[in-house]
């Protein structure tokens, strides 16, 4: 379909760029957008879960991003991730895109709920700076992953995105598809309480929402892994009955009350000391232990607010020591 002319996209509401900040909510139904002609196309068959990782790391790789690991650290989201939080600080470049395994306690179901779990998988990329047409790219990731925007109602739901925990937030839209989440669009503002100096996008997509989507799947364990007729739930069923009774049952919460504070007080040694992402990494412990101690149900609301600050307070001397390094 070849593209609409600028004078039909400015008819139609729909913004060039994504720079729009407060103004962007688009409905892309019965038109499209400009079109490289080398844009991806969709793939004959809705892939599996594996090859929809694979999809996303070739088209970001192809966008100059660096492909990297998992952070081997508990942690809540993708954006908590060093190569998130530390990396959109400061006045370095940079482009990376990742998978990031996320653990929230308190979401586990004991593998009985269909689409809910206390550990899942998002698809991490941070754009530093922001490049012109992010929006354009976002859609053609999903073109190269077999949605094509010209044939289902994408939205760009305004929603300001804020992690109290680490100090974040940012103007972010949820990017919807026929009326279901499949991503968050961000552009940082603050991070450990610090502005952000040079414009950073950040998107998260949801992995086992995107693929139940593609594969037309309603239960997230009935999910293709990766075409052998191996299931999520051959995967991963197992681990989610046994960590939700550790996260509601069975983790002992003395010993999950001093390890915070063991975490805490060496998190602040270390950025003492001058070493951001050592402290970090005991930042994020801190912070997963808060939350395994959340799901046991043993902090009042009023605790619950108090260890969230001193979490916070952790991040900000985390980030502040990672640019003190940046400036050497």
């Amino acid at each position: 379909m070849p593209s609409l002319p600028e004078w039909c996209l400015r008819l139609y509401g729909v913004p060039h760029r994504a720079h729009s900040a407060h103004s962007l909510t688009v409905l892309l139904r019965s038109f499209t957008l400009t079109m490289d002609p080398a844009s991806p196309r969709p793939t004959e068959r809705p892939l599996s879960f594996q090859d929809l990782i694979l999809t996303l790391h070739q088209f970001w790789s192809k966008q100059g991003c660096a492909i990297l690991q998992p952070y081997d650290q508990e942690i809540g989201a993708g954006t908590l991730s060093p190569h998130t939080t530390l990396r959109a600080l400061g006045s370095t470049p940079w482009k990376a895109a990742y998978v990031q395994p996320c653990r929230r306690p308190s979401d586990g179901r004991y593998g009985e709920n269909p689409n809910r779990l206390q550990h899942y998988y998002q698809y991490q990329v941070l754009l530093k700076p922001t490049p012109e047409e992010s929006q354009k790219l976002l859609l053609d990731s999903y073109r190269a992953i077999g949605i094509d925007p010209d044939r289902h109602d994408i939205r760009f739901v305004e929603d300001d995105w804020e992690n109290p925990t680490i100090g974040a937030w940012g103007l972010g839209w949820e990017v919807w598809c026929d009326g279901m989440e499949v991503t968050q669009f961000t552009y940082f503002q603050q991070v450990g309480g610090i502005p952000v100096v040079l414009p950073s996008t950040e998107l998260t997509y949801g992995l086992e929402r995107l693929a139940m989507y593609v594969q037309g799947v309603e239960n997230v364990y009935d999910l293709d892994y990766n075409g052998t007729g191996l299931t999520y739930g051959d995967v991963f069923l197992r681990a989610e009955q046994d960590y939700s009774r550790h996260n509601f049952e069975l983790a002992d919460t003395e010993l999950l009350f001093r390890h915070f504070a063991d975490a805490e007080k060496e998190s602040v040694a270390l950025a003492e000391a001058g070493v951001a992402q050592p402290a970090y990494d005991q930042c994020l412990k801190a912070s997963h232990l808060f939350n395994l101690l959340d799901a046991r149900g043993v902090i009042s609301v009023s605790e619950r607010a108090a260890y969230i600050g001193r979490v916070r307070t952790l991040a900000k001397l985390c980030c502040e020591t990672w640019l003190a390094g940046e400036d050497k």
